[in-house]
């Protein structure tokens, strides 16, 4: 019998990955089995071993395809920053990480999800952390740009400034997913301004709010 082409397998694949991306939209992490991914292609849960051996497989391609579609998504913030630097572009990768419409809601309540799943298993841990790392690793060239125009002192590491912006960031995600109508999008943006002010400026205690949307 002649093996399928390597395009029918990468075809399949994607087939695969965009079913997996549905469920997980659709149930999140919780309802994702290959039971769900088979159903929601139409296909057999036999087809689906073939790819995804264990339970295991299938969450850590979940969580590749969740870091794929995170990386596709929008970034509204980035895309009107323009070739903005230091602290503007700063605010705009904040501010797109957010819960601030339906669809970064959407992507921000599987994330969320997932965190339970990887704190489970310390091979997907190191690789979550690994996406955090990087992530704080763009948030501190963005830093390091702002401390080289002035618009924040030199001497706070730029890695350290970044790790607490992060961590802000990321709780207020989870408190606009808790309560949607207490952190509406209006209330996260002067959120993310009035942490921005309260970073130490040059020599004035607080740096220069960018300006807001």
């Amino acid at each position: 019998m002649t093996p399928p082409a390597r395009t029918d397998h990468d075809a399949r694949r994607t087939e695969v990955s965009q079913a997996v991306w549905r469920v997980l939209a659709a149930r999140g992490f919780g309802g994702l089995t290959l039971r769900a991914v088979a159903a929601e292609m139409g296909a057999t849960t036999g087809l689906l071993t073939h790819y995804f051996p264990s339970k295991r497989a299938l969450l850590k391609h979940a969580l590749e395809v969740l870091d794929r579609h995170s990386a596709d998504r929008p970034r509204p913030a980035a895309r009107r920053a323009g070739e903005a630097s230091g602290l503007a572009m700063l605010r705009a990768v904040l501010l797109d990480i957010l819960p601030l419409d339906a669809e970064s809601a959407a992507s921000n309540r599987i994330w969320v999800a997932s965190w339970d799943v990887a704190l489970t298993d310390p091979e997907l841990a190191r690789e979550h952390a690994e996406r955090y790392r990087r992530a704080r690793e763009r948030m501190a060239g963005h830093i390091a740009d702002a401390q080289r125009l002035g618009e924040l002192p030199p001497g706070p590491r730029a890695d350290d400034t970044a790790a607490a912006a992060q961590s802000f960031v990321l709780g207020l995600v989870v408190q606009a997913l808790f309560a949607p109508q207490e952190f509406l999008a209006e209330r996260q943006t002067a959120l993310v301004d009035a942490y921005l002010a309260r970073l130490p400026g040059d020599g004035d205690g607080g740096a220069e709010a960018p300006v807001a949307d």
